[in-house]
Order: C-alpha cells, then sequence, then structure tokens
C-alpha cells in the first residue's frame, strides 16, 4: 500500500518570546484527521479564527513569511512548518495566543523535540504527493536569484546564497533526503548581518532578538561606542567581536550554518504548497519573497494537473473502444477515452476489487500488478494509433520495446486510472514510438516509453 499521511498522538505545548514582537507567545500542536492540513487558529481572537497554512494566504515576506485571512494574520510560521514537513507530518493544528510564532533558539530544532514528544501517528490515508515531472522555474536574473524544481522520485535540497560578504563567501547547504532534515537542517539559526540588525532596531522589528536566537555578521571591525549601542539594543551589558565574524563570538553548530538555514527557510515556506512533494530543488540565493513566489508557482502546477483531465467526458465509450481494439473482456482494459486528437490520446481504467486477477494478487492487500497498468497504457496507446485507419479492425498493435518503465507509487482497488499517451516522435513506416503517463487523482504514478509495430491482418 502506499505510504501513509501522519498527525500527531497528543497535544504538545511550547512557549516563548515572539522575535519581532517581543511578546510571550503559546503554542500548542494537535492531533488531526487525516486530509485535514495544516492550518494555524489564532486562540486569542474573537471566534478563534482558522488560517490555512496556504500559499495563497501570504501577506508580509519581510524578515518572515506571514499568512493573512479575513484580516487576521499569523506571521514567522517558517521554522514550525520545517519542523512538521521535516517529520513527514501532514495533518497538524497549531493553536497560538498571539500573531507571531515563537522564535525559540531561531532553528528548527525547539518543535522538532516537542513534536517528536508528542509522538507521531500512521493514519489510513495514503500521502498526496506531488510529483514533479516537468521543470518549474522561478528567477530574478537582476538579482541571480533562481528556484528550479525538477523530476526526481524523492524530496531533496541543494541551496547556494552570496551575500557578498567577506564573512561568509557563497555558501552551499544540500539536503539528500527529508528523513536526514532532523539531524542536518534543523538545528541552524536564523542569521542576520549588522546594519540589517540596527536597521530593524529603528523599525520597531526584533523586539524579541537577541544572540540566544540568531546569529549576527559582521563584515568589518567597528569601535567600541558602537558595541555599547548595540548591546542595548539587544538589552545586554556588553558585546564584543574581536575580528571580522560573528557578534558576541557565537560559535557556529555549522561551518555553513548560514546556507543550512535559508535551506530549512526553503522547505518551511514550500510547506505552503499544501501537499508533499517528490522531486529535486536547486535554490540560488532564496528567500522568503522567492521561495514563496516559487511555492506558488508549484501549486499552480498542481491545479493545472487536477483540471488536466475531465473523467466525466466520453469520446469513445466502450463500444466505441471494441470498434478499434481487438481486445475482449477480461482483457480489454480500457473503460473509455475522454480525449482524443491525431497527436494525444486520454483514456480511463476503474480499478474495482471485482475484478477477478485480485483473488490471487495479494488478496489481503490487493494491488493492481505494474504490468497490467503498462497493457492498460499501451491499450490506450493502440487507440491513438488504429483511430487514424478507416479500418482499424483489419490491424494490430504489437510491441517492440519499452524503455523507462517505472512505477511510483501503488495503484488500488477504487483507484481511476487515467492513462495520457502523446507521439514522441511522427507515425511513420507502421511505427509508433509513444510516451505515456497514468495518473491517479492528478498524481503521476507510471510513465513508460514504448515503441509498437502496427501490422495489417493477413
Amino acid at each position: 500500500m502506499g505510504e501513509k499521511q501522519r498527525t500527531i498522538s497528543k497535544e504538545v505545548s511550547l512557549s516563548d518570546i515572539g522575535l519581532h514582537t517581543g511578546k510571550k507567545v503559546n503554542l500548542t500542536f494537535c492531533p488531526v484527521k487525516e486530509n485535514y492540513g495544516i492550518k494555524f487558529q489564532r486562540t486569542d481572537l474573537e471566534g478563534q479564527p482558522i488560517i490555512e497554512a496556504d500559499v495563497d494566504y501570504v501577506t508580509d515576506i519581510q524578515r518572515g513569511t506571514t499568512l493573512t485571512k479575513n484580516g487576521n494574520s499569523v506571521s514567522t510560521i517558517e521554522h514550525s512548518l520545517a519542523a512538521l514537513t521535516g517529520l513527514g507530518i501532514d495533518n497538524c493544528l497549531i493553536k497560538i495566543d498571539s500573531q507571531e510564532v515563537p522564535i525559540m533558539d531561531g532553528s528548527s530544532k525547539p518543535f522538532i523535540e516537542i513534536l517528536k514528544k508528542a509522538g507521531i501517528k500512521e493514519l489510513d490515508a495514503d500521502k498526496n504527493y506531488f510529483v514533479i515531472t516537468e521543470p518549474i522555474k522561478f528567477t530574478l536574473e537582476e538579482k541571480g536569484i533562481e528556484l528550479i524544481a525538477i523530476p526526481d522520485d524523492h524530496y531533496n535540497i541543494t541551496s547556494m546564497i552570496d551575500y557578498e560578504s567577506p564573512v561568509l563567501g557563497k555558501q552551499f547547504a544540500a539536503l539528500d533526503k527529508i528523513e536526514d532534515f532532523e539531524d542536518e537542517i534543523a538545528s541552524s539559526r536564523t542569521f542576520c548581518f549588522l546594519h540589517e540588525l540596527e536597521f530593524l532596531a529603528k523599525h520597531n522589528l526584533i523586539k524579541g532578538g537577541d544572540l540566544s536566537n540568531a546569529i549576527v555578521v559582521v563584515d568589518k571591525v567597528i569601535e567600541k561606542e558602537r558595541l555599547n549601542e548595540i548591546a542595548k539594543i539587544l538589552n545586554k551589558p556588553s558585546v564584543e567581536v574581536k575580528e571580522e565574524g560573528i557578534l558576541d563570538n557565537i560559535e557556529l553548530r555549522h561551518a555553513n550554518e548560514p546556507a543550512r538555514h535559508k535551506l530549512l527557510d526553503i522547505i518551511g515556506d514550500l510547506t505552503l504548497v499544501g501537499r508533499p512533494i517528490k522531486g529535486k530543488i536547486i535554490a540560488s540565493k532564496p528567500g522568503h519573497g522567492p521561495n514563496t513566489e516559487f511555492a506558488k508557482l508549484i501549486k499552480k502546477s498542481i491545479k493545472k494537473m487536477e483540471k488536466k483531465f475531465d473523467v466525466s467526458n466520453i469520446a469513445l465509450d466502450i463500444e466505441g473502444i471494441k470498434k478499434i481494439l481487438p481486445h475482449r473482456p477480461p482483457f480489454l482494459m480500457v473503460d473509455r477515452i475522454i480525449e482524443l486528437t491525431p497527436e494525444r490520446v486520454v483514456g480511463v481504467k476503474n480499478v474495482s476489487i471485482n475484478e477477478d486477477l485480485f483473488r490471487g494478487h495479494f488478496p489481503n492487500q490487493p494491488i493492481f500488478p505494474g504490468v497490467l497498468q503498462v497493457e492498460a497504457m499501451a491499450q490506450v496507446g493502440g487507440v491513438l494509433v488504429l483511430s487514424q485507419f478507416e479500418d482499424p479492425k483489419n490491424y494490430l498493435t504489437y510491441f517492440m520495446k519499452m524503455d523507462n518503465v517505472k512505477f511510483r507509487k501503488m495503484v488500488v482497488p477504487g483507484d481511476t486510472l487515467v492513462f495520457e499517451l502523446t507521439y514522441l516522435s511522427p507515425y511513420r513506416r507502421g511505427i509508433a514510438h509513444m510516451l505515456g503517463k497514468a495518473y491517479v487523482n492528478g498524481e503521476l504514478v507510471t510513465e513508460a516509453e514504448m515503441m509498437a509495430k502496427i501490422d495489417k491482418v493477413k
């Protein structure tokens, strides 16, 4: 069966101050049912309004990501969301009694620890992955910013930052698989430059900021008088920096901790897509603005995929298919054709538990065999090729070869398989070269390149 959705086993809470507001805030992670998603609830406001963790609600990306729905906001959400995604938790209600999520130590580690204390619970429903099947790209060329998603069989991220800083230099970070988030990325803290610190303080922000929850990068030696001013901003008796480097000589947890934290932010911001991702993310100079714009592009691709096929359409019913294909039940594996053009065909196969094959194929855990998925795909492709002939019954389609066959997710009774086939090269001399893709609920489950020979019945 497919990988299951997750929630937590019990409520758990933590408290701290908001980075920018400086206000004390209590946050509680709550277990919920399958397909609930991740949502915030402002318990301090009248009616205790709920704000979905959805990129469509992003309203501010200055020094953190803010969501607003019906005038109600929740901000600095990225570290908590990254922790949920890093632990594979799909469904959770986050109750909060102030606008800003507590900053803790400036990383996702405290959230990881409290969520693990709650325990992780598997639910009955399968995870609803969005599988990247073609590149999705966001760029700001004038700033050298680029985020791109490309196909891969699991979620992994590579990120590069470059602030033209002699202290940081160019930094790279990579997460090969999301399961490594806790060990490799979660403890990396937020950071800023000294000039940003002063700017934010003058604009009534970072009221809760101190050197226990942020790394301050200093690019040049500064005078004692200015250090005293900075100490006042941070509510500390004194601060120091012996040379160009880190304010108060805070020890980094990783040599590339800033780059790792930016990768953490990417994971948190992309949680706003609303579905777990299978694909490789490559980011150059990411930030909350580019991250959330990129998330909007991914969500747009999801919506496009979900609307791609209208299974209520009927271009050919079963009787129309039987006029083209020689197959007959129980080996006729196409229920209807919903779209048919000279270059593209889309067919539907409803997988029913009543099919005889399930009596013998894993009867206690029924799975629709991959070889039969490919057979059904090939039959849909046969409709594409043979529909061009005036007398299709006088022709037969034979496999010559299959390449790059991939089974991405199990198909089970109750699923509706939607097959899309297009030509990889023009049909000529009786040879058809096609690309086939199979989807369930808009998610790619199977794909293959097929070559077939068309012969006239002798």
